[in-house]
């Protein structure tokens, strides 16, 4: 293949790149903040991460992000296992990193900040109690698997 037909195998939508990538662990170009989530999303659903929530901010008026990417682990231990996941995952497949971390000593919320998106990791009980999706009830909320 080409550069410039491989190249334009990379401009289109990155679900299509997800299947590409599994296939071949090939390296994605770094990308927008919609491909960032779908990244944070894939390295979610790789260690079963539980009620996986988007919420878009982009027409919230003083949203601090575009996106929140919202999960929640069985344990303390899954929780740390989710936030390792989405790291490798958006550095393996965008070259991205988070400009901050943070939350990963108690592992019952742990935060990632992209700018562009900001990621949260809870226990249940913590996300039971912080009930962050309530807080930004004028997101529009994309709920993913179970």
């Amino acid at each position: 293949m080409t550069s410039v037909a491989l190249w334009s195998v990379r401009a289109h939508t990155f679900a299509p790149q997800v299947a590409v990538k599994r296939a071949t662990k090939q390296k994605i170009v770094k990308a927008g903040a919609e491909q960032l989530v779908d990244a944070v999303v894939y390295g979610m659903e790789e260690v079963k991460a539980h009620n996986i929530v988007v919420m878009d901010l982009r027409k919230v008026p003083n949203a601090l992000s575009d996106f929140f990417v919202v999960c929640h682990g069985t344990s303390n231990t899954q929780v740390q296992a989710i936030a390792d996941s989405v790291e490798k995952e958006t550095y393996r497949l965008l070259q991205d990193e988070p400009a901050h971390r943070e939350g990963a000593r108690n592992a019952t919320w742990i935060l990632m900040d992209y700018v562009n998106v900001i990621v949260h990791i809870f226990s249940k009980d913590a996300r039971d109690f912080y009930a962050l999706e309530d807080l930004w009830a004028d997101a529009s909320v994309r709920r993913i698997g179970n």
